[in-house]
């Protein structure tokens, strides 16, 4: 998943817009693998560490209105966005 999200960012133009449903996609297969057994303990480990980081990066876009205001310009996303991936009122009101 980080290597096709690589390549889709440094192929294509990237705009703000696709920056945080890119995170929810690599954060959601990323919950995935930690929740699959059939990995191993180390792979768990990093996938944690992967988790972690991709949190820390997260947040820094709750620190800049910019993405808020262009996911809420957006023609595609709109507020359906938000609520379609489960954030709260407060959040979505916020954005």
């Amino acid at each position: 998943i980080l290597k096709d999200a690589t390549t889709f960012f440094s192929r294509s133009i990237p705009h703000l817009a696709t920056v945080i449903p890119a995170m929810d996609l690599i954060y959601k297969t990323l919950t995935s693998y930690s929740q699959n057994q059939k990995y191993c303990a180390s792979i768990h480990a990093a996938v944690h560490l992967t988790k972690k980081t991709l949190n820390h990066y997260y947040e820094l876009t709750d620190k800049s209105e910019v993405y808020h205001i262009a996911m809420v310009l957006h023609p595609q996303h709109k507020l359906s966005y938000f609520k379609n991936a489960g954030w709260t009122e407060e959040w979505i009101n916020t954005a």
